[in-house]
């Protein structure tokens, strides 16, 4: 098995991509050892410097504390996720970390969450992240930022250029996008 890796637009994160499914039930975050009770997960988690990692479909982002560098993560996170899926495994993650709440969504949100999961989400998850709809009030959409979009510098700009603009475009009731 061979795991590719992608710089991102943040240079404390990472993308690692072992060719093979990550996650088959959404992506989610985790930046606490504790938090996790997947093997891989809480491998990866204690390597000296990791802030967090994040699972998609079909790739991990690894964050990192700025005063560390990659060479002293980077060979030991391909080697755990080789050892993980040489022991047979399929799936990272074969069920959701997140609780799912049944929250009902009125028809704004659900052209705002429309727009962030088929124009927006497949680019963030192209740098290695993933955009998350938190909440809109009085013409204001909260995202929340995940895995390589997390403490980026240039997340800010793609939020309001990108992520406003698209969304002011398509929903006239949107004034503003913010992350919490």
């Amino acid at each position: 098995m061979f795991v590719q890796t992608e710089v991102t637009p943040n240079p404390n994160s990472l993308k690692f991509i072992p060719g093979k499914p990550v996650s088959n039930n959404g992506s989610f975050e985790v930046t606490k050892k504790e938090e996790a009770d997947n093997e891989l997960v809480r491998n990866i988690l204690s390597i000296n410097g990791v802030t967090g990692i994040f699972l998609g479909s079909d790739f991990l982002s690894i964050n990192k504390s700025e005063n560390i560098d990659w060479e002293d993560i980077k060979h030991i996170a391909i080697s755990l996720i080789n050892d993980f899926y040489s022991n047979g495994r399929e799936f990272v993650i074969d069920k959701s970390l997140d609780e799912k709440n049944n929250v009902e969504f009125i028809e704004i949100e659900k052209q705002i969450i429309k727009i962030l999961e088929t124009k927006i989400r497949p680019a963030v998850a192209k740098d290695g992240g993933d955009i998350k709809f938190k909440e809109f009030k009085e013409g204001v959409v909260k995202v929340e930022l995940q895995g390589s979009c997390s403490g980026c510098p240039s997340s800010t700009m793609t939020l309001k250029q990108g992520v406003q603009n698209l969304l002011c475009h398509y929903i006239p009731e949107v004034k503003e996008v913010i992350a919490i």
